[in-house]
């Protein structure tokens, strides 16, 4: 028998990854090294909510539940992209 996983995937990922992407031409002086960094501190503070399909994720979630994780992502992503910044200035002074 040969397993694969590769449809397992963090339900966030992608969410985050769009946000990011949204974001990005606000952030000139940011790299692409950046934006990989603000990815993994956003995810790290997000649950891992693994799923195989997304729109099954989307299919059992209640409104409330579909805004929280709206607003949990902005937060995560305000929250990254300002850590990241900052590291960086740090490292630049």
């Amino acid at each position: 028998m040969v397993l694969n996983f590769e449809q397992v995937h963090n339900y966030y990922e992608r969410l985050v990854f769009e946000g990011i992407a949204s974001r990005s031409e606000a952030y000139p002086q940011f790299t692409i090294d950046m934006f990989a960094d603000v990815a993994c501190v956003a995810l790290n503070r997000l649950p891992a909510r693994y799923v195989r399909h997304d729109v099954d994720m989307m299919f059992y979630l209640t409104e409330p539940e579909r805004r929280t994780i709206e607003s949990s992502l902005e937060e995560v992503l305000d929250f990254a992209f300002g850590f990241v910044g900052e590291r960086a200035a740090k490292a630049f002074s």
